[in-house]
């Protein structure tokens, strides 16, 4: 007993002639007569009466019909939902992306992608950006996307395509720095700033700009991520380094209400994100589907705003040398 038997069998339960089985399925009359003669032989019972030139089934042959149609249909569910996954059309999806991205951007990103499909399952969990690293590492996720920060110990269990684009500061739209085309660090002497905490990998990098332009780096705001820093700057108890991801939502939620500006560098500060993929877990083709078009995305946003992105791809073998 095989598939094909099976197949023809079913069909000419539903039709009762071979003749028209044999069009429906696109074969001869013999072959079709031939696969039930062999499915009868199989199972050592005759599953037909021939009356005039119908076939008229036995009662063993509707037993049959059900287990066949259950078999066949399940087979069909199996093919449908695999040429799904093929496609990218179907399957689950676990990522974890860092807090700034999570609010906005991204969500809107995957719902877009995915509209209406039932046939898909979502995992998005917010995490920082080591904790992001460390389930990469661990083969947890399909994709992480995160702030980029050189390994350290053993080497990595992940891949990663780095992209770069230049920072912007934050200003209060009544600030006197506001109206200029372009600032440097030097400006922002003495200023009160708002910022990441201390260890923050883009704090440190901050700190270090302040200490090569001689300036004095005034911290009176610190918040995990850039977002919650924009409420600040609006009323003008601070300014702000903020990554360029940041500009794009603020730019398309706008919070500040239009009292926060963005004004580029003359001497530009740029910030790192990675998409980071696990070595030991092959991606799906959803995974490749949704990673590829959220890299696009990012790259999209990115040159709308004038931060001249740059990418690099590592594998887990090269980054250690990054």
């Amino acid at each position: 007993m095989n598939l094909i038997q099976l197949t023809v069998f079913r069909e000419v339960m539903e039709t009762g002639s071979i003749s028209q089985t044999a069009k429906k399925l696109n074969r001869t009359q013999p072959a079709i007569s031939l696969a039930i003669k062999n499915l009868e032989k199989s199972l050592g019972l005759t599953l037909f009466e021939r009356k005039g030139r119908r076939l008229v089934p036995v009662p063993e042959a509707h037993y049959l019909l059900a287990e066949t149609t259950g078999i066949l249909d399940r087979l069909s569910t199996i093919s449908s939902t695999m040429d799904g996954m093929l496609k990218g059309n179907s399957g689950s999806l676990n990522i974890a992306t860092m807090p700034g991205p999570s609010a906005f951007l991204f969500p809107r990103y995957i719902s877009s992608s995915i509209g209406e499909n039932p046939d898909i399952r979502i995992t998005l969990s917010t995490r920082s950006s080591p904790q992001i690293m460390e389930l990469a590492g661990t083969q947890n996720i399909d994709f992480g996307f995160a702030d980029f920060e050189h390994p350290t110990g053993r080497q990595p269990q992940f891949s990663a395509e780095i992209i770069s684009a230049e920072c912007f500061c934050a200003l209060d739209r009544e600030h006197p720095l506001a109206a200029r085309k372009s600032v440097m660090i030097s400006d922002l002497d003495g200023a009160p700033m708002g910022g990441l905490h201390a260890t923050h990998p883009f704090q440190r990098k901050v700190r270090r700009e302040f200490q090569m332009a001689g300036a004095h780096y005034n911290p009176t705001v610190t918040c995990q991520y850039f977002l919650p820093l924009i409420p600040f700057v609006s009323s003008g108890q601070c300014c702000t380094i903020v990554d360029p991801l940041t500009v794009a939502t603020e730019r398309e939620l706008n919070t500040s209400g239009g009292k926060v500006v963005f004004i580029p560098f003359r001497d530009p500060l740029r910030y790192e994100y990675a998409m980071l993929k696990p070595t030991h877990r092959p991606p799906s083709q959803l995974a490749l589907k949704i990673l590829a078009g959220w890299t696009a995305e990012v790259l999209q946003k990115l040159n709308e705003i004038g931060a001249n992105p740059r990418t690099e791809s590592y594998s887990a073998e090269n980054l250690k040398q990054v």
